[in-house]
């Protein structure tokens, strides 16, 4: 089965063009299903039926995993054993009965506008790592961009005098995504005094650098976001996607339609942006509760 897993990896790639992380994420969930059927003796698809499948989904509930990460490997399931029979592997997809777990919706975690201003305040100095973590925590909260999206920005795709940068969002999609004055000027003192001292011969092409002159990474990223918020008393359990969370929330609860809202998150349903209405509702609800008199 492990044959077939490798051929679905290439489909992905070369048919359907997703990014690495997506590979990689759809080959960790299903090595793992192919493992448990390989332990119960399935060795061709022809014997695969919705029974094992439900096995091993139940087998992941007893290992504690939640419903929205069992809807995860469920999702990858289905789409392996559809890619089976376009290939004439399988004559039929024992996942599509499959009923998916049902999630509950998790109300993503934000920053208060108070918060943000303590961010960037402990960044407010003058040495290059200052500079630079404000330049990012700026563009990120100004953006809305993924944390891969922001690491992978490439000098050419920001222009600063414009405004806009231009980014590569999941499935391989460009979106130009406007920047905003603040940020524009953080990121200008951040190229001005800082990336050309990390990378004198102007060999990265990349817009933000370690202090090495690498190319930023998503973990050393995490690691700046994590010790800026500890700087700055913030006790949330807070990621670079907190950013990307408080940018939703604050631009509707100032005004923002939320198809706007959507392009510039770059979500392809925006079923996926109504959460952040339900962000604004709930901090509407605790306002009344706090200060109606008969809250």
């Amino acid at each position: 089965m492990n044959d077939y897993l490798d051929l679905f990896i290439s489909y992905l790639t070369v048919e359907k063009g997703l990014s690495a992380n997506t590979r990689e994420a759809y080959s960790r969930d299903l090595a793992r299903y192919l493992d448990f059927l390989e332990k119960k003796g399935c060795t061709t698809p022809a014997v695969v039926g919705a029974a094992e499948i439900a096995a091993f989904l139940g087998c992941l509930k007893e290992q504690g995993l939640g419903p929205r990460s069992r809807a995860r490997c469920l999702s990858s399931i289905r789409m392996f054993h559809k890619f089976l029979m376009i290939e004439n592997y399988a004559d039929r997809n024992p996942a599509s009965i499959i009923e998916s777990p049902r999630t509950l919706h998790k109300l993503p975690e934000f920053l208060s506008s108070a918060e943000v201003d303590a961010l960037f305040a402990v960044c407010a100095g003058h040495k290059q790592e200052e500079v630079r973590d404000l330049a990012m925590l700026e563009l990120l909260y100004a953006t809305g961009l993924r944390v891969s999206e922001l690491v992978s920005l490439r000098l050419r795709e920001v222009n600063l005098d414009a405004g806009y940068l231009l980014t590569i969002g999941k499935g391989n999609k460009e979106r130009l995504v406007p920047i905003g004055e603040s940020a524009c000027e953080k990121v200008a003192v951040y190229l001005a005094q800082v990336r050309g001292r990390l990378d004198p011969a102007s060999r990265n092409p990349f817009l933000f650098l370690s202090r090495l002159g690498d190319a930023m990474s998503r973990q050393a990223f995490w690691n700046i976001v994590k010790k800026r918020s500890y700087q700055a008393g913030i006790r949330k359990n807070i990621s670079p996607h907190t950013l990307r969370h408080s940018f939703a929330t604050h631009l509707l609860e100032n005004g923002a339609d939320l198809r706007s809202v959507q392009i510039m998150l770059g979500h392809a349903d925006l079923s996926t942006t109504q959460i952040y209405t339900h962000v604004t509702l709930e901090r509407l609800k605790k306002m009344h509760q706090q200060i109606h008199p008969r809250g």
